[in-house]
């Protein structure tokens, strides 16, 4: 029975390996409120001491990325995407995460390639303090390529309800001030793809997409693969001692500034950017000048360096500029009218 199944594409017993081999890696990162992880049909976690406790959840994957790691051979790499990805979409309602779970599908991933994907969430999830309490990896020869994946995370956190961070304290005047980001993050690849015609699709390009892969960024002194697989920032450390200090928090995802921004916004109030406050990456310049892309789709396709938008009261932006190296005072919150823009870059 299982060498019929392995011949229709689907080895159970490489697949157990991989996640005996995985279970090692999420025990690592087992905090005392997990009772029950990976192995179990569901996992359990205690809730620890909280007045008023509200769970803030979320999901995310890490886009057509995937398609840049079969090219280059590193796998290393897009769990800590997904991780850190998710972890600072919970962190801009102010939650700390607790635990995290993630779902891989493949066809045709070696034992080795799976294991260092989630490798890389459980490193990520160490570092945020994070449990990998669970997942779910699905051999999928049929709906897959040869050789191709994809991966979902799944987040819960937690916060006191009075702490919660959702914007309603926003107000005409406050600060705007910019995180930056250290790359792509995990948004833009579909396009990127297109404009250097890289990882489209087919073994007998992938030597063509290396080489284009290997030329220098102009600019700097790494090559164009190496800064499109840089792992999304995680800004939960830099930012969780400062959150009496902030206001509200967006995090510049898929969309840019355009569309993730307003997410914060209350009502009669906009965004307000001066795009000289910040030097955008020469990454995003390259992309820009070889696909010939006007202004306003990368600023609504890409993060243009900055990570994360923190709104906050102009008292309060001393300390924060201080404590936060490499942040900006890139602009304010200012009235608008119904109908009006959300956010206006100068």
């Amino acid at each position: 029975m299982t060498d019929a199944y392995a011949a229709a594409g689907v080895d159970i017993d490489a697949t157990n390996r991989a996640v005996e081999r995985m279970k090692r890696l999420a025990a690592g990162t087992a905090r005392p409120e997990v009772l029950a992880g990976i192995g179990p049909f569901a996992a359990l976690w205690r809730l620890g001491e909280y007045r008023e406790p509200v769970l803030v959840s979320s999901t995310d994957g890490v886009g057509t990325k995937v398609k840049l790691t079969r090219v280059l051979g590193r796998y290393d790499t897009v769990g800590r995407d997904l991780v850190n990805h998710c972890v600072n979409d919970i962190f801009t309602a102010g939650a700390a995460p607790l635990f995290f779970l993630d779902y891989l599908a493949n066809n045709g991933l070696s034992e080795d390639q799976k294991v260092a994907i989630v490798e890389g969430m459980a490193e990520a999830c160490r570092e945020a303090g994070c449990s990998l309490i669970g997942g779910e990896t699905a051999d999928m020869p049929g709906v897959y390529e040869a050789g191709d994946f994809d991966i979902a995370g799944f987040i819960v956190g937690v916060c006191e309800r009075g702490a919660l961070l959702d914007g309603s304290r926003i107000r005409p005047g406050d600060a705007l001030l910019a995180l930056p980001a250290n790359g792509l993050h995990t948004n833009g690849y579909s396009l990127v793809r297109q404009v250097f015609q890289i990882a489209l699709g087919g073994s007998e390009t992938e030597q063509h997409d290396r080489a284009v892969l290997a030329q220098i960024v102009p600019g700097t002194e790494t090559s164009l693969g190496e800064a499109l697989m840089v792992p999304h920032h995680c800004y939960l450390h830099e930012l969780r001692p400062l959150l009496p200090r902030i206001t509200a928090l967006a995090h510049i995802t898929g969309g840019g500034m355009y569309e993730n921004v307003p997410r914060i916004l209350p009502e009669g109030v906009a965004a307000e950017f001066d795009r000289s406050s910040w030097s955008v990456p020469p990454l995003f310049q390259f992309i820009q000048r070889m696909g010939n892309i006007p202004d306003a789709e990368m600023f609504r396709t890409f993060n243009m360096g900055v990570g994360m938008v923190i709104a906050a009261a102009p008292e309060a932006c001393e300390t924060l500029l201080r404590e936060l190296p490499g942040a900006r005072q890139a602009g304010r919150v200012v009235a608008a009218a119904p109908g009006e823009p959300r956010v206006l870059l100068r």
